[in-house]
């Protein structure tokens, strides 16, 4: 008759369950044994004893190794699921920091547009009304110093214009001293239409003169010198050449 079924359970006499013990704890590391030859299989077994006894069997001749791998395979996964959501929640909380953030300077940009003023007290006007108040000095400043820039600028550009013309005028009189031409500036009518042409071309680099006597009508003394002026100006440029009018 063939071995009936054994009911699992807790045998409760000390002999038989020791000896049950070593029986079967003798047959499971032939088990692992052979399973790690058969399979070419890693196998690890570790046993304590009731009485705190280690019995062990390792394939590999390395427990530790064989430990080691075991932990990585069965925590490394839990480990970077956890890494991966603590991740997840440091980013939701930073999004949730700068969303309330984006907000705030929303509300402060329309409170200086003069928009959703209802809600604010005493203390937040006051604070909006220096904050403007500061700002509105801080850009009038920045204009003003911005127009004495373009002013220092064109101050030199305008000595840069004068420095040119007064080479140009001596390069002309170079000209004339030359060829032996008598100046129109030497003397006479002739200096005060040279003084009329000299104006007119530095008329872009130095204040006008205005008279402050208004003449009113019709002068034949002075129409007539004004006539001549512009005869010997004429004169003067069919003279010069090209390259200096």
């Amino acid at each position: 008759m063939g071995r009936g079924r054994v009911e699992l359970k807790r045998i409760e006499n000390k002999i038989n369950r020791q000896v049950t013990f070593a029986k079967r704890r003798n047959g499971l590391l032939k088990k692992a044994y052979e399973l790690s030859v058969l399979c070419e299989a890693e196998v690890a077994l570790i046993i304590f004893s009731n009485r705190g006894k280690l019995y062990e069997f390792c394939s590999s001749n390395n427990m530790l190794k064989t430990l080691d791998r075991y932990q990585k395979c069965s925590y490394g996964t839990l480990e970077v699921n956890r890494s991966i959501k603590d991740n997840e929640q440091s980013s939701y909380r930073e999004y949730l920091k700068l969303k309330a953030k984006y907000e705030s300077l929303q509300r402060y940009q329309r409170h200086l547009l003069g928009e959703d003023l209802g809600p604010l007290n005493i203390d937040d006007l006051d604070h909006l009304e220096v904050q403007l108040d500061t700002s509105l000095k801080h850009i009038r400043s920045t204009r003003t110093q911005l127009m004495l820039d373009q002013l220092t600028d064109l101050q030199s550009k305008e000595k840069l214009w004068v420095e040119a013309n007064k080479v140009l005028e001596r390069k002309l009189e170079e000209i004339y001293a030359e060829n032996n031409l008598q100046q129109p500036w030497g003397g006479g009518e002739q200096s005060v239409t040279y003084g009329q042409q000299h104006a007119q071309s530095q008329g872009f680099f130095q204040p006008l003169d205005c008279n402050s006597t208004l003449q009113i009508g019709y002068d034949p003394i002075t129409t007539s010198s004004q006539i001549t002026a512009v005869t010997n100006a004429q004169n003067v440029n069919g003279m010069v050449p090209g390259w200096m009018l």
